[in-house]
C-alpha cells in the first residue's frame, strides 16, 4: 500500500471514530476535487454548494461502511458526478431526458469503472502535493488566478503588489514548477521528468 493510501485510510479510520481533525483533513484534501467536478458540469454556485453538502452528508453516512477507505477519492468523485447530474436535471427540467443520457449514462460508459475516478483523485492528490511545495507567493498567485468568477489582472496585481505585466510570465513559471514536481511528472507519460528544466528564481 502506498504512503498516500495509508494516510487516507488513517484519516477515514480516525474520522469514523469521531476525530474532528481527521474529518477536517478529509474535507480540505478532497474539496478541490468536488469543486472541480461541479465546475465541469457548469453548475451555478448555489447548486455547487448544495451538491457539495449532499456529498459530504453521504460520506458521513457511509463512512463506516466504505469497503476500501484508501479509494475514498474515487468514491467521492463518483458520488459527486451523480449528484451533479441530478442537479443539472433539476435545473433544466425541459431537458431532463437528454441530461439523463449525457450526465449519467455516457460518462460512466466512456470513462470506465472506478479506476478512472481513482486516477482523477490521484492526479488531484499529486497537484495538491506539488502546490504545497510552491513558495507562498506563488501559491497566492495561483489561488487568485483560480478564483471564480475570474479576477482582473489589475486587481490581482494590487493584492500581491506586483506589476500587471509580470503576472502572465510568473504564472507560466509556477505551472512549470507544478508540472516538474516528481508527483506530477510521474503522471505525465508523454513528457516525463526528463522534459523538465531547472528554473531560475
Amino acid at each position: 500500500m502506498r504512503d498516500d493510501d495509508l494516510v487516507v485510510t488513517g484519516l477515514v479510520t480516525r474520522a469514523k471514530d469521531g476525530d474532528q481533525q481527521a474529518w477536517d483533513a478529509i474535507v480540505e484534501r478532497y474539496a478541490p476535487l468536488i469543486w472541480a467536478i461541479c465546475r465541469s458540469y457548469r453548475l451555478a454556485r448555489a447548486d455547487t454548494d448544495d451538491v457539495a453538502q449532499t456529498v459530504w452528508l453521504q460520506l458521513l453516512t457511509h463512512l463506516g461502511t466504505l469497503r476500501n477507505p484508501a479509494a475514498l477519492g474515487g468514491w467521492l468523485a463518483t458520488t459527486t458526478r451523480h449528484e451533479c447530474a441530478r442537479a443539472s436535471r433539476a435545473a433544466r427540467p425541459g431537458q431532463a431526458a437528454q441530461r439523463e443520457v449525457d450526465a449519467d449514462t455516457l460518462p460512466d460508459a466512456t470513462l470506465g469503472p472506478a479506476d478512472t475516478a481513482l486516477l482523477a483523485a490521484e492526479r488531484h492528490a499529486a497537484l495538491r502535493q506539488a502546490f504545497a511545495c510552491l513558495p507562498p507567493g506563488s501559491q497566492r498567485l495561483l489561488a487568485l488566478l483560480a478564483e471564480d468568477p475570474p479576477l482582473p489582472y489589475a486587481q490581482i496585481a494590487a493584492r500581491l503588489g506586483m506589476p500587471v505585466g509580470s503576472i502572465g510570465p510568473t504564472r507560466r513559471r509556477c505551472l512549470e514548477r507544478l508540472r516538474c514536481h516528481p508527483a506530477v511528472a510521474a503522471l505525465i507519460h508523454a513528457d516525463g521528468p526528463a522534459a523538465c528544466r531547472p528554473l531560475a528564481g
